[in-house]
């Protein structure tokens, strides 16, 4: 058996692990600092120190208890926020204090001073509340559950490095009328603090404040003084994919001008800022300051992924802002506003602060078409009507308005049918003679008094109506929770059949929607109408040419196919638009076919104007001596 000898480094660790546990049990005694600390908590604890928080509901006084107890955890505290410890102990982290009126409700938090809450509790339509709510019929709220963050991230003065968002603010509220303000003051004395003033009214606009006093030598003012403010964007619709393709980031600059961040994820820099907006579809986050931010970095960031289930998804997009505020004398003074509410182009346009272009209306033409009329005709209508007769309406109102341009298209076309036989002549007379062929369809369009080009371009002068329509449907607030027929909410699609959890056709989706059909099954109709026409207006097809007529029987085809499958996810009020116009444009074209234009007396008028003497203006010469030109060189050539 081996003899047991001293091992002088066992004696060395046991050492080690002594002096360790010596410095260990050091280490943990509270410093004086502590001491004092704890001494202040437990006086704190036994007076109960109380302060005031607001609750307009009952109109009462809440108690706030002190939450920093701990006597290490009060002077660790302390030591890290330096010159703003003036308020630990003394305000709790955990409270807040609730501001609303009857349409916006908000909390804000000592922790931060920040809101930690916004929900839109309803709108005023026609006089009354209307209670708005999600696509599950929840509340809508755009901060909550820690979503958001706003704070303002600074260097004290022995070059601590803090973010107001984790400090306490000491809240003072108090009501003047219909006017409610709370105070939020971080504290390094009673006379020196950062405040951040609210002030409510009676709508989704809160006048906001951020200013200092007496912080000239406790902030460090060769260092940024950045304002951070991100918010993680709830759903609130149906469609994941249709509320994510109208959830972006706004901003105003430059005195006036707009612009917004795309769909994907993005980053720019951006000068002279007056306001900027998260926009969720129907529903925005904006701030707004009467000091222009000289610059601002603004990111968005998308969080749905294009494979996740739609029912798993709570966020959309991810929104950021760093914006450097200026000091003046050493201290902060800003005058700002935040809005929280509807995206609604005529809520937003009454504040006059250029708002409205947050509502993607489109730009020129199509932009102008919506504010100065579809908008004005869709407010009057609604102000008596369902929303969804209301559509049916303005759609028969649009149809009659552009009706004369259906007319003049539709005349060409028959002028077109009338010479065709002619056309096809020349064709076959002049088929080895391409120039010459042209020159004598020229003249035959120009006795007969025919413009091929008549047909398009009545067609033309549709499309931005067209387009214009296409961008205000998604966008019109009106139409959310507005259900007409089997369509629960006009503002998206509708449903006859969802499809069994798991199922879903690529670039169509999980269910089956009735007005895309319906629409689908009109445009058919329609152009089948238009096709043949055309058809039978066209040139003959030349040697070398596509096949025209081959292509419109493609499209006949194609584009209601392309409807079914686009408009499956989109509002159902689009859809319903679409499915009434082509409705309304076959009758029209069914009556001027059949009552209106007599092909004998087109003819009748085309071989009288043959006879009569075609005065060229100067376009018309131009081309025809550049014609007769052409013809002579090849004629030369030939020689």
């Amino acid at each position: 058996m081996e003899e047991n000898k001293f091992d002088y480094k066992q004696f060395i660790g046991f050492g080690l692990l002594a002096l360790i546990g010596v410095f260990w049990i050091n280490s943990m005694q509270p410093t004086e600092e502590e001491v004092a600390a704890q001494e202040e908590a437990e006086k704190a604890k036994t007076e109960q120190v109380t302060t005031e928080t607001a609750n307009p509901k009952a109109d009462a006084i809440q108690e706030t208890t002190v939450d920093l107890t701990d006597s290490i955890q009060a002077a660790k505290y302390k030591s890290n926020v330096g010159a703003f410890s003036y308020n630990v102990g003394k305000v709790s982290l955990d409270d807040v204090t609730t501001i609303e009126n009857q349409v916006l409700s908000l909390k804000i938090s000592n922790k931060g001073g920040q809101i930690v809450e916004a929900h839109i509790k309803g709108q005023i339509v026609k006089g009354e509340f209307e209670e708005l709510k999600t696509y599950d019929s929840l509340p809508v709220y755009l901060v909550k559950d820690g979503n958001a963050s706003f704070g303002i991230n600074l260097t004290t003065a022995d070059n601590r490095l803090l973010s107001t968002k984790d400090l306490p603010f000491e809240p003072t509220y108090t009501e003047n009328g219909d006017s409610k303000v709370l105070s939020m003051k971080l504290k390094v004395a009673a006379d020196k603090y950062l405040e951040y003033r609210y002030e409510m009214k009676d709508d989704y606009m809160v006048d906001f404040t951020v200013r200092s006093q007496g912080l000239n030598g406790v902030v460090n003012v060769s260092q940024p003084v950045n304002m951070e403010w991100k918010l993680k964007s709830f759903r609130h619709a149906k469609s994941v994919t249709y509320e994510n393709r109208y959830t972006d980031l706004h901003y105003e600059y430059d005195d006036g001008k707009d612009s917004y961040l795309g769909q994907a994820e993005d980053e720019e820099k951006v000068n002279d800022v007056t306001w900027l907006g998260y926009k969720q579809h129907f529903f925005s986050s904006i701030l707004l300051t009467d000091t222009a931010f000289k610059t601002a970095t603004l990111s968005t960031n998308n969080i749905v992924d294009s494979e996740m289930a739609e029912k798993d998804v709570k966020f959309l997009k991810e929104f950021g802002a760093t914006i450097p505020l200026e000091l003046k004398g050493g201290e902060l003074n800003y005058n700002m506003d935040i809005y929280n509410g509807p995206t609604d182009y005529d809520t937003l346009t009454a504040y006059d602060r250029n708002l409205d272009e947050i509502v993607p209306l489109g730009w020129g033409i199509f932009g102008w078409i919506n504010r100065f009329f579809l908008i004005p005709l869709f407010g009057l209508l609604s102000a008596f009507l369902p929303a969804g007769i209301a559509i049916v309406v303005m759609t028969i109102l649009v149809r009659l308005l552009l009706s004369p341009v259906t007319y003049k298209s539709y005349l060409s076309q028959a002028k077109m049918k009338v010479i065709r036989p002619e056309i096809t002549e020349i064709n076959e007379k002049y088929k080895d003679d391409a120039m010459k062929k042209q020159q004598e369809t020229m003249k035959l369009y120009g006795k007969a008094g025919v413009s091929p080009m008549a047909g398009c371009i009545p067609a033309l002068m549709q499309i931005p109506v067209f387009y214009a329509l296409f961008m205000f449907f998604p966008s019109a607030f009106e139409l959310r929770q507005k259900s007409f027929l089997w369509a629960e909410d006009l503002s998206s699609y509708d449903t006859i059949y969802q499809f069994p959890e798991g199922w879903s056709i690529p670039l169509y989706g999980d269910h089956i929607s009735l007005f895309p059909i319906l629409a689908s099954i009109a445009i058919f109709f329609y152009m089948r109408m238009t096709t043949g026409q055309q058809m039978m207006s066209q040139q003959p097809t030349q040697e070398g040419m596509p096949d025209m007529s081959k292509m419109m029987k493609y499209m006949m085809y194609f584009s209601p196919l392309m409807m079914l499958f686009f408009f499956n996810n989109y509002a159902s009020g689009l859809s319903l638009y679409y499915f009434v116009s082509n409705l309304i444009t076959i009758g029209i074209m069914l009556v001027i076919k059949n009552y209106i234009i007599d092909e004998e007396k087109i003819h009748a008028k085309i071989e009288e104007n043959k006879k009569k003497p075609k005065k060229q203006n100067r376009f018309q010469k131009k081309m025809q001596e550049m014609m007769e030109q052409a013809e002579a060189q090849k004629k030369a050539n030939k020689k």
